[in-house]
């Protein structure tokens, strides 16, 4: 740990249907702290009023409804197909929520400091795109076969063949990814084959906690 208390920040990634939740999951069993940035912003676009303002405008206002319970609900799949096909609309929603996630990840590392918690992890599938890598200490980036990606995309209910390609295609291209990161997990085999991968990514990371501050700078 960082001598002023502050855990190894590490950032977690990938493209949709790579399996960095499922790296995470496990990530977290083994001990880490998680931040999941993207279950944040989704909590917001139901709970922040300026929010929910700023998406009725983007996207009008029958993308919110009440559920069976008379909760308020929010059609994601409606917003989804509109950002991945208008970029521009991607972009005015990122700048509306990124803000308050980044904010609310100040506030894990803040508790995380306070408490002496050693790794936090922030599990994004925007880290890179978002210009903040540089808060982070060590980036794991989780990569899969493109057609692999896609089934397990389609499997998972997110939209058929052509609405996973397109969110693909809007995201950063995982080659990218892979050359920007720290570590790397390739999820192609069996869960068992990821948590050995993940467990020995763990295990890196425990010793650079244990080698002391300095190690911490030594990024990229």
């Amino acid at each position: 740990m960082a001598g002023d208390g502050k855990p190894l920040l590490v950032g977690v990634t990938g493209g949709i249907g790579s399996g960095k939740s499922t790296v995470c999951s496990i990530l977290s069993e083994l001990g880490c702290e998680l931040f999941e940035a993207d279950r944040v912003a989704r909590d917001l676009q139901l709970s922040d009023p300026e929010v929910i303002d700023g998406i009725r405008k983007l996207f009008g206002d029958e993308v919110y409804y009440s559920d069976q319970s008379g909760l308020l609900s929010i059609d994601r799949k409606a917003i989804a197909s509109a950002v991945f096909s208008d970029r521009s609309k991607l972009d005015a929603l990122n700048a509306l929520i990124h803000p308050k996630v980044f904010l609310a990840f100040d506030r894990e590392v803040a508790r995380c400091r306070r408490e002496g918690r050693q790794i936090l992890c922030k599990e994004a599938a925007i880290i890179f795109e978002s210009g903040r890598e540089g808060d982070l200490d060590r980036i794991v980036v989780v990569a899969a076969d493109d057609e692999l990606r896609i089934a397990r995309a389609v499997a998972r209910g997110l939209g058929s063949r052509d609405d996973v390609v397109r969110r693909m295609k809007a995201q950063w291209p995982q080659e990218k990814l892979i050359e920007k990161a720290d570590y790397v997990i390739w999820n192609n085999g069996s869960p068992e084959e990821l948590r050995a991968r993940t467990e020995a990514v763990f295990r890196e990371l425990v010793e650079l906690v244990g080698s002391g501050s300095d190690s911490f700078g030594q990024k990229r």
